[in-house]
């Protein structure tokens, strides 16, 4: 059984079923990320440093960034 403290304190225990890193799997270069003592709603408590980290990956594979002119145009 594991334990998330998320910052109000209280203790959540769960099972821990694999669902992240199953589903890290399924996107290839994939890097899985845990927030510690984050909730559930971490795009809303955690949302600079969630886009933070996506806006990174994304760039690291080159799936944004600078366009060429020729992709401008």
């Amino acid at each position: 059984m594991n334990t998330i403290k998320p910052k109000d304190g209280t203790q959540i225990y769960f099972k821990d079923w694999g669902s992240g890193l199953a589903s890290s799997k399924l996107v290839k270069n994939s890097k899985l990320k845990i927030y510690e003592g984050a909730p559930h709603e971490l795009t809303a408590t955690d949302k600079e440093q969630l886009n933070a980290d996506l806006l990174s990956f994304l760039k690291k594979e080159q799936l944004v960034g600078a366009r060429s002119s020729a992709q401008r145009q």
